[in-house]
């Protein structure tokens, strides 16, 4: 297919997950070509079928003109770092130290944008979604894991490797539970992800019902990270994300629970009103993490 020289440069977006690789052609959340899911199995297998879709879509879309990967981590995110592109120490297993951008650029010689799947969806957030217009963010996700991305002065937020909020330490509940992290116990991980909440109360999170004790809980636990992270990062806003935040009652209490552990000490207009313009949902919905793959794409192809 020949490319309009008019028409806006075309995009690959991959969000790698854990248990699957969503991919993406497009310019924008909003202008989606083409897109698909693959199952993530061993480095090679999932990372030839992403490679061949792209190629395909490519072929019948027009070229790509930059390619953007968010993937699960811990990652190489520094340029000059030996370790760029990889997904480094990983419990996940057959992919610990996989050259995952390498494999990428020798398929395709365009520009690459790499970072974590939860600071790719924090970029897509400010560039798309709800934090257009500030300067600063942070982008939680609580799902089957907890990470956390921050975008300061629009731009990533790295330091000696990148943010790992979802191992932030927190006090431990009364009846005993320990947390279920193999690295910390009762980290935020795990004691606030889905298994942690399965592990807790005996049952998968999407089973327990509205006024279950389980969801006091848990947006205590919620509300203590997020008063850290505002204490350290005062981010503008904080973007609660993932699947176990799909439950429309939770973000309320955790909202509740910040207020009161913040107990008035911290005097700002976005900070009033039950915190509602400050603790908020994604704006892109469940589109976060790809529509921030894109965002990586955009910025290595300059645009």
């Amino acid at each position: 297919m020949l490319e309009n020289s008019d028409s806006p440069a075309l995009f690959g977006a991959i969000e790698a997950g854990g248990t699957k690789f969503n991919l993406a052609l497009g310019t924008g959340p909003r202008d989606i070509r083409a897109n698909f899911r693959i199952p993530t199995t061993t480095p090679q297998e999932t990372l030839a079928a992403a490679i061949d879709w792209f190629q395909q879509a490519q072929a019948e879309h027009g070229p790509i003109r930059a390619i953007g990967v968010g993937t699960f981590g811990p990652a190489g995110v520094h340029p000059s770092a030996p370790d760029y592109g990889y997904i480094t120490t990983t419990p996940k297993a057959g992919w610990a130290q996989t050259d995952l951008l390498g494999a990428l650029r020798a398929a395709f010689d365009v520009p690459m944008g790499f970072d974590t799947d939860v600071t790719a969806a924090a970029l897509g957030e400010w560039k798309w979604g709800a934090g257009q217009g500030c300067d600063s963010l942070v982008y939680i996700t609580v799902g089957t894991g907890i990470g956390g991305g921050a975008i300061v002065n629009g731009r990533p937020l790295h330091g000696l490797l990148h943010p790992e909020m979802g191992h932030l330490r927190l006090p431990l509940p009364a009846d005993g539970f320990a947390g279920i992290c193999p690295w910390h116990g009762g980290c935020l991980e795990g004691l606030a992800s889905g298994p942690a909440l399965a592990a807790r109360w005996g049952t998968p999170a999407e089973t327990l019902p509205v006024g279950h004790p389980a969801w006091e809980a848990e947006a205590g636990h919620l509300a203590a990270a997020c008063l850290n992270i505002l204490l350290t990062l005062s981010p503008e806003k904080i973007i609660l994300g993932g699947g176990v935040l799909q439950n429309d009652h939770l973000l309320p209490l955790v909202r509740q629970h910040l207020a009161a552990l913040l107990n008035g000490y911290l005097v700002h207009p976005s900070l009033t009103d039950g915190l509602a313009r400050f603790l908020v949902e994604p704006g892109l919905g469940t589109q976060s993490g790809i529509a921030g793959a894109l965002a990586l794409a955009s910025a290595a192809h300059g645009s």
